[in-house]
């Protein structure tokens, strides 16, 4: 009689059923945010403060967005703003804001041989590069900064082709690592450059072009775009980028290694008022 008790007594307290574990969220993002180390902090604390697990598809933007829009993952965080609109505007991604921000720049090698070193203007760089047939890196893999750079070439009226002109077809780091193997020039964005600062030995030659902004923004995905869509979870991470604690985050994240700030938060900022006094 009282082992029965004692059984009813413990089965009182536990529960019927375990809790449903959260489906993994799935991340779609730049190989910038990754390069630059940013996620292994960011990633980490999201998954304590929800208990969702993250996976993390690191890609060029392009990639980034065609994924979600096969419903292959769950939030996008992304730095072409010409794309993601155009997605938003399609109904394949919802409610896009802006999360930070940082700047792209021009490297290359230290005796400059394009001499675009004191140059204003990105396109006038690119421009030179051209004229002087000097190596060139793309990131050529459809990436924001790719389109970027497309961008950039065609403002300086330039077509570029030839053996100078080199297609990498790789993420922000490899980028960089060929760069200073050829000792050519490239775009890259500031944040990648500084956390590869001590591999990569190409100073910056142009910097602080209104062009060369370089504005992250998270989306969620449509629930519609296929069956496996996280909406919760997506929209979760979502929140969690524009909130207060991880703003702040963002803010103070490299300053102590680099002694500046790899991103700028921007959450709740309209999109041209970036770039504008800090």
């Amino acid at each position: 009689m009282l082992r029965a008790l004692l059984l009813a007594l413990v089965l009182t307290m536990v529960p019927t059923h375990a809790a449903a574990p959260r489906s993994p969220v799935i991340l779609s993002t730049t190989t910038s945010t990754q390069d630059s180390g940013l996620l292994d902090v960011l990633v980490p604390f999201f998954e304590r403060e929800t208990g969702y697990t993250v996976k993390t598809i690191a890609v060029g933007t392009g990639q980034a967005l065609a994924l979600a829009a096969r419903g292959e993952a769950d939030v996008v965080l992304a730095h072409a703003a010409a794309f993601e609109k155009k997605y938003v505007e399609d109904g394949r991604m919802l409610d896009r804001r802006l999360v930070m921000y940082n700047d792209f720049v021009i490297i290359g090698p230290p005796d400059d041989p394009a001499k675009i070193k004191g140059m204003k203007k990105a396109a006038d760089a690119m421009n030179a590069i051209a004229a002087r047939g000097a190596r060139f890196v793309s990131r050529g893999d459809n990436s924001g900064t790719h389109a970027l750079e497309q961008s950039l070439w065609k403002l300086a009226g330039v077509e570029p082709q030839g053996a100078w002109y080199i297609e990498a077809g790789q993420g922000m780091g490899a980028t960089l690592g060929i760069a200073d193997d050829r000792k050519a020039y490239t775009l890259t964005d500031r944040g990648t450059f500084l956390a590869f600062q001590k591999r990569v030995r190409l100073p910056i030659l142009l910097e602080g072009d209104r062009p060369l902004l370089n504005v992250y923004a998270v989306m969620k995905v449509n629930p519609r775009n296929g069956p496996g869509v996280n909406a919760a979870g997506g929209a979760a991470f979502a929140d969690f980028m524009v909130s207060a604690d991880v703003q702040q985050v963002i803010r103070t994240f490299g300053v102590d290694e680099y002694g500046q700030p790899l991103f700028r938060p921007i959450a709740g900022t309209k999109e041209e008022e970036v770039g504008g006094k800090d």
